[in-house]
């Protein structure tokens, strides 16, 4: 067949497990249900990291956090690491990204030809954790209750307007690129900042749900001496001990959240008509996938940065009906498998010329109805904002190793204990398992080192934008304001909330 065009949608913070086979049946996405029913859908895809920017860094490198050297939301991504954009370009793909992919440092474009937009979020160093001052949150940091307190409906919002852009340079790349005169591929990413916190929709999308059958979480709020060391953490990291959170609050935000889900199948349904109305459909792979999930309010817990499966678990489907038939895969996969799986897709063999190792596996042969070979274990890793040092998951089959810090060890089975509340770790009866998949998670990676290694990563940002006060900003300009529009350094709540319309006052603790 010819080399194929490759169309990825990236959505943020979006729950894998309301993808057990596609969209679950309650959610209002008629774009999402039909491009899922012709696709190879991986039941349990899982991120690299459940944070923005090293989820996204390993999607795109193939190399877990402590190989990219992207450990949060303020690590640079190193320009001399090999992206799926460079591989591509340099086999005759031309490149192009419309949307956030939260590149931080100098270098914003990370092998794509083009950038379409700017970026949502800051890309220079103010959002750096400081492991040498435990307990301590970002004042001005977004994700507090504030998300939650002021769930509801607007008009638009600063993320709206975003995703709003996002879509319109997508559609228009496809059309610009339909008329090129010559024959070769292309791969668009179109990268949205939905379905993310703050939890707010405009109301044609919260009126496809009755707000009375929005149902409250699953797993009730946990007490402190019932939190594992990371929970505790972010239980204090996110604020929680500062808001008095209520059921109508969590069913406001759900209700949202469920909406913005919907928001999205709709941007999906304009790209996906405009690469039918150009001709290019059956060219075109696409792949849909996320940069990690959302706790919505699970054992009290919100937005994401822990191992549990609402925050780690993602969806990933592939669509080429030409090229392979519908299918639902049920062993373990991972976003660092994404870019060995597009090299072998656009090469139609088994691509090697990589630079340096690589973590991810490819999907390939899985895709076309052999997963024989499919390993079935997936590495997470996170020592971000909320960590007081680095953490590290393994999942193998249904069983799931989670190592906190070196303080807590959580071990579950999810087959039988699928909202993870039974810790097996000191059960005789899976003591062997237990073993092994300790020693998988520890297999090229020493907790101490890898500590020392992101402390002094740390200390060198934090000196950096101390010393230059954020300057430069490394912001991806498009228009003349893009310094100054969307999410940069400075009160990201408030930028949120002065976005809204109607406008909002910005929610404030109240304990």
């Amino acid at each position: 067949m010819s080399r194929p065009n490759i169309l990825i949608f990236m959505v943020d913070q979006l729950n894998g497990t309301l993808f057990p086979d596609g969209p679950a049946d309650w959610l209002h996405t008629p774009n999402f249900k039909a491009l899922a029913e012709r696709s190879v859908r991986f039941a349990n895809s899982y991120t690299a990291s459940p944070l923005c920017a090293p989820g996204r860094a390993s999607f795109m490198s193939g190399r877990l956090p402590s190989r990219t050297g992207v450990y949060d939301n303020a690590a640079e991504f190193p320009s001399d690491t090999p992206t799926f954009a460079h591989h591509l370009r340099a086999a005759g793909w031309q490149t192009c990204l419309s949307g956030k992919m939260h590149f931080v440092g100098p270098d914003q474009l990370h092998g794509f030809e083009q950038r379409l937009t700017t970026d949502v979020y800051p890309a220079d160093f103010g959002w750096t954790p400081d492991w040498r001052k435990p307990g301590e949150r970002i004042d001005w940091w977004y994700h507090n209750m504030g998300s939650v307190t002021g769930a509801g409906v607007a008009e638009t919002s600063n993320q709206m307007e975003y995703d709003d852009e996002v879509a319109y340079h997508g559609v228009q790349a496809i059309y610009d690129l339909a008329r090129r005169q010559t024959n070769d591929p292309w791969m668009l990413t179109v990268s949205f900042t939905h379905p993310h916190s703050p939890f707010v929709i405009s109301d044609e999308f919260w009126d496809l749900y009755d707000h009375n059958d929005i149902p409250l979480p699953i797993v009730p709020p946990l007490g402190l001496d019932e939190m594992d060391h990371l929970s505790r953490n972010l239980h204090y990291c996110q604020a929680r001990d500062q808001f008095t959170i209520t059921d109508d609050h969590r069913r406001n935000a759900k209700h949202a959240y469920y909406g913005m889900i919907s928001y999205i199948d709709s941007k999906i349904a304009a790209l996906k008509n405009a690469l039918e109305r150009s001709g290019m459909a059956d060219d075109t792979i696409i792949i849909f996938t996320a940069d990690h999930g959302e706790m919505m309010g699970e054992r009290g817990m919100w937005y994401k940065q822990h191992f549990f499966e609402w925050a780690s678990h993602v969806p990933l489907i592939f669509y080429a009906p030409k090229r392979w038939p519908a299918s639902r895969v049920t062993k373990n996969c991972s976003l660092v498998d994404i870019m060995p799986t597009l090299l072998d897709l656009a090469t139609e063999g088994n691509f090697t010329n990589y630079v340096g190792p690589i973590d991810g596996k490819s999907l390939a042969p899985v895709l076309h109805g052999d997963s024989s070979h499919m390993s079935d274990i997936v590495i997470s890793e996170f020592a971000a904002d909320g960590s007081t040092g680095p953490s590290r998951m393994v999942k193998r089959g249904s069983m799931k190793y989670m190592d906190l810090e070196g303080s807590d060890t959580l071990f579950f089975d999810l087959d039988q204990d699928p909202h993870e509340l039974n810790n097996l770790i000191d059960d005789p009866a899976h003591a062997d398992s237990a073993t092994e998949l300790q020693a998988i998670c520890e297999g090229g990676w020493n907790r101490q080192e890898m500590h020392a290694i992101i402390a002094a990563d740390q200390r060198r940002r934090l000196k950096v934008h101390q010393a230059t006060g954020g300057e430069p900003t490394y912001v991806n300009i498009v228009r003349e304001d893009d310094a100054r529009r969307y999410i940069r350094n400075g009160s990201a709540a408030d930028t949120k909330a002065q976005a809204r319309l109607p406008y909002v006052t910005p929610a404030k603790p109240d304990k």
